[in-house]
């Protein structure tokens, strides 16, 4: 269950922070994102939560704008939320709202049954990037540490 206070910097852990996306199209980042997550999460529904996330894609891209990109899904197989952080630097065409490249992807997995706080943090993760100067500091951070800082710096 998630709070009332929703705080990113304790939901998305140093272990689900990939700072070096290496594919460069929509489908394989998503897969990309996937695995890491499976992997570290010791997931063993990697396809069904890949397929989730492109049936989301389908009703209409997660890509925001302003570089930003929030992939999410909700899955009978995820136990507790998992929020990972994913940045490809020369950018991808994510089919964004502003037509822009999307750099920077919060991943976000969540219990099938737990709407209210999928919504929550969604909308906490869309407060912090519609401001520019988090958006540009988050791509240029140099390591994982520095990625956590600005997103604790700059909650609420």
């Amino acid at each position: 269950m998630v709070g009332p206070d929703i705080r990113l910097s304790s939901l998305l852990k140093e272990k689900y922070i990939e700072l070096d996306l290496k594919e460069k199209d929509k489908k394989k980042v998503l897969a990309e994102l996937v695995d890491g997550i499976a992997s570290k999460a010791k997931l063993k529904n990697r396809k069904e939560i890949l397929d989730a996330l492109l049936k989301r894609e389908k009703l209409g891209s997660t890509g925001i704008g302003n570089g930003v990109a929030i992939p999410h899904a909700r899955s009978a197989r995820v136990k507790a939320f998992i929020l990972a952080f994913g940045r490809q630097s020369q950018g991808i065409d994510f089919g964004a709202l502003d037509g822009e490249k999307t750099y920077i992807f919060f991943v976000l997995l969540s219990p099938e049954e737990n709407i209210g706080g999928h919504l929550k943090i969604l909308a906490e993760i869309s407060r912090l990037v519609k401001d520019k100067f988090i958006v540009d500091r988050l791509k240029a951070a140099a390591d994982k540490k520095q990625v956590s800082k600005v997103i604790s710096t700059y909650e609420r």
